[in-house]
């Protein structure tokens, strides 16, 4: 099954890969590396997921936020592939930034909602290296935005 399938058969439907809200590209190639920008927690509907996971929202949510970090990840990575997601050999590295109070301490568990995706989606191509931090504030009020970094062909 290709990556297309396996995303219509797991009932999701990509957004357009967002546009950068700042001066950067949303990826970049080098070699058979593609990095992607950070991609924050804005879905499919335009609505943001934001607020502080350990106040404003609970870690179901923040894991939610992280898994939509996760969809535009995929968004862009289809853009960059030409629109060919089966062009992707490895998921290299997640890095998860979780915008969170000063004694949360689940930022992995928050970032697990983008890693389960990723793998889910990509088997054990998708396996990956991660880091998971806290930040005290994210852009637009974010509540989670990822960086990626994939090997494509």
């Amino acid at each position: 099954m290709g990556i297309l399938e396996k995303l219509k058969s797991l009932k999701i439907e990509l957004p357009e890969a967002p546009a950068p809200v700042g001066s950067y590209v949303a990826y970049k190639k080098s070699g058979n590396l593609l990095f992607i920008s950070g991609q924050i927690s804005i879905e499919k509907n335009g609505n943001l997921i934001k607020g502080k996971v350990g106040s404003d929202i609970d870690l179901k949510k923040g894991q939610l936020a992280a898994r939509t970090c996760c969809i535009n990840i995929i968004a862009q990575l289809k853009k960059a592939c030409n629109g060919n997601l089966d062009n992707v050999k490895s998921c290299i590295q997640l890095a998860g930034y979780v915008n969170s109070v000063d004694n949360f301490i689940d930022q992995p568990k928050v970032i697990n909602g983008a890693s389960e995706l990723i793998t889910e989606v990509f088997g054990n191509l998708g396996v990956h290296t991660r880091s998971a931090v806290s930040s005290n504030s994210l852009p637009l009020g974010a509540a989670v935005e990822i960086v990626s970094i994939f090997e494509i062909k």
